[in-house]
């Protein structure tokens, strides 16, 4: 038996060339997933990671847009190749979620011919038994009638039930990989937690390795083996997810898990927002693109971009000036609560 990853990244950069000036979307991230198992990209809007899923599809290549690195998707370099060989791996070898269901299926077509021309798009099979298969993939998914619902328009779908639609479409093809772009964005809490526990059935039935792409912590937590934190177009911290959430080492990490409200907190108890706003990706600073954000940030971080580094336990890396001593006396005083003042205090860091 194979020991291979499913899907192997190495070194991704994409860059886009606008009249503002290089727009560097995705800087050199690395990281690999196995079959059967679900890797969770969580940062920030702009942070790089809905352009990343987008060009291991080819879906972001023009003549104004830069790519290098590898994507080794069983054993072959997706970045390598041609429109026609890609439109093989598309819905077949991967497929994707998009982010709005209801922008990603068409107004004018209905939901099922729509699922039919995904299925005959990868399958020599007659309309009627692509249309079939159509109807078995929307009562899989939980739509309720669903011979009555394949002739349905979107627009005559709800919020959730469109997602649904959307999962149907991208399973339609029984794809090794699904890429899933903020899959419950826009959904109620209630739906959310059904559409999660949808993938996450699927994914045992079908075998499938998964990207959940999202800003959501509490979806990485349900969801995800392992974890990507992205920032300014690069992957500052990686670890198991149970990992992650016990031992954070990095201060953005911190800062996502600081701003998300704790069920087990006071009623009184007011969310610690990160400060200042995510960079520009024209013109990234040449140190650490988070120092101006960063409670822990002094003159070293603003000279060279930090590399991701062994943060403990296997597999764990942070990609932070800071030592990890003071990180973990930061980390430690941020638990207590204590404010910022405090936390550089503890941690042995002046600003």
């Amino acid at each position: 038996m194979s020991t291979s990853p499913l899907l192997e990244v190495r070194d991704l950069k994409v860059s886009f060339r606008t009249d503002d000036g290089l727009v560097e979307a995705v800087d050199g991230i690395s990281y690999s997933l196995e079959q059967g198992r679900t890797l969770g990209i969580v940062g920030e809007s702009g942070s790089g990671k809905t352009v990343s899923g987008l060009t291991l599809l080819g879906l972001t290549g023009s003549r104004r847009t830069e790519i290098s690195g590898e994507a080794l998707f069983e054993g072959t370099d997706l970045l390598a190749l041609d429109e026609q060989h890609l439109r093989k791996v598309r819905g077949q070898g991967i497929a994707m979620i998009f982010q709005d269901p209801l922008s990603s299926l068409h107004p004018f077509y209905r939901v099922g011919a729509q699922i039919i021309e995904a299925i005959r798009a990868h399958q020599k099979v007659s309309k009627s038994a692509a249309r079939a298969r159509a109807i078995e993939l929307l009562g899989m998914v939980g739509i309720p009638d669903p011979a009555g619902r394949v002739d349905a328009f979107p627009h005559e779908f709800s919020g959730g039930m469109r997602q649904r639609a959307m999962i149907a479409m991208a399973l339609s093809n029984e794809p090794r990989l699904l890429i899933a772009d903020e899959p419950t964005t826009a959904l109620d809490v209630t739906v959310q937690a059904q559409i999660l526990e949808l993938l996450d059935r699927l994914q045992q039935q079908l075998g499938m390795a998964m990207i959940i792409i999202t800003h959501d912590l509490g979806v990485v937590a349900e969801t995800a083996d392992q974890v990507a934190v992205m920032y300014g177009g690069r992957i500052i911290e990686q670890a198991e997810s149970r990992e992650l959430f016990d031992n954070p080492q990095h201060p953005y990490t911190w800062g996502l898990l600081r701003s998300v409200p704790r069920i087990d907190g006071g009623s009184g108890e007011r969310l610690r927002p990160i400060p200042g706003r995510p960079p520009s990706l024209i013109g990234l600073p040449e140190g650490c693109a988070f120092a101006p954000r960063c409670l822990l940030a002094h003159d070293a971080c603003l000279r060279a971009k930090p590399r991701l580094e062994s943060a403990g336990s296997d597999g764990h890396t942070a990609a932070c000036v800071v030592g990890p001593t003071h990180r973990a006396k930061a980390w430690h005083a941020t638990q207590q609560d204590l404010d910022d003042s405090a936390i550089q205090t503890a941690a042995g860091v002046s600003k």
